[in-house]
């Protein structure tokens, strides 16, 4: 989940900052479509990630709400990522 966290966060910033001056200040509208498609299945792979660690019981119903809310901010993956981060090492530490 936090790969394709890392992932799609990248690819939202891409689209952002690359793809769409490409599209308003160089007239490449194809920079925004593929992007945005990239993005898009990255996006939906997200979900489908918090959904398969809700199941499978690896992460909270509070977190994953979190993840899907913060997935709908700018950058809000790379934040939820930490949290993630710090509750893994936890896990390894007590083992």
């Amino acid at each position: 989940m936090r790969l394709v966290g890392m992932l799609e966060g990248i690819s939202f910033l891409l689209l952002m900052g690359v793809a769409m001056p490409l599209k308003y200040f160089a007239g490449l509208p194809d920079a925004v479509k593929y992007t945005g498609w990239i993005h898009g299945l990255l996006f939906i792979g997200y979900a489908m990630a918090n959904l398969s660690a809700l199941v499978s019981g690896k992460i909270s119903f509070r977190d994953s709400v979190i993840a899907l809310i913060v997935s709908l901010i700018p950058c809000g993956p790379f934040f939820v990522d930490r949290r993630f981060e710090a509750d893994e090492a936890r896990e390894v530490n007590s083992r």
